[in-house]
């Protein structure tokens, strides 16, 4: 299954307020400031768990990312996108709400995204969607410090900004 680029989603302002809407293939071939979020999912050994994109994806195949992660969708909002992504590609549904923790403006890194960035408290196991997650395992804090900095290619560039400043936060 490749991705649905006929997606809608809602099209924002500078402030992330809605200003039209689009398909996803337009929006992200034009630029245009839209949402996302990005989960990490954290378990009790303070291991973060960290998934390799599907090759299906239109965007960044193959590398690894968040937890999970995904767009809000045209008429939705962050905190529900969050529950979502978090039920659609891990199969996961914690005890307590998805934890936010700090949202980015809309930036080159991050697909011109405006990101709201969520801490979940989990142990697994999950159920990954293959359409979306290639595979997925837990890494400590450390590890993934060395990783980014021996081997930054190998991961997505929204989630090498998100992880210095979500690190201090976990």
């Amino acid at each position: 299954m490749t991705q649905n680029l006929a997606e809608l989603f809602d099209v924002v302002d500078e402030q992330d307020l809605v200003t039209g809407q689009a398909l996803r293939r337009e929006v992200h071939a034009r630029g245009w400031r839209h949402r996302a979020v990005h989960l990490l999912v954290i378990n009790a050994a303070g291991q973060v768990f960290l998934q390799k994109r599907s090759m299906t994806k239109d965007l960044f195949p193959g590398i690894w990312d968040s937890s999970a992660a995904g767009h809000v969708g045209a008429g939705e909002d962050y905190d529900g996108t969050a529950l979502r992504e978090l039920e659609e590609e891990l199969g996961c549904r914690p005890q307590r709400p998805p934890q936010p923790l700090f949202k980015i403006e809309a930036r080159a890194e991050t697909g011109q995204e405006f990101v709201w960035v969520y801490r979940v408290r989990d142990e697994g196991p999950f159920t990954l969607q293959a359409e979306e997650i290639e595979c997925g395992d837990w890494f400590s804090p450390a590890a993934i410090d060395r990783w980014m900095a021996e081997r930054p290619q190998e991961l997505a560039p929204a989630f090498l900004y998100i992880w210095p400043r979500a690190r201090a936060m976990l």
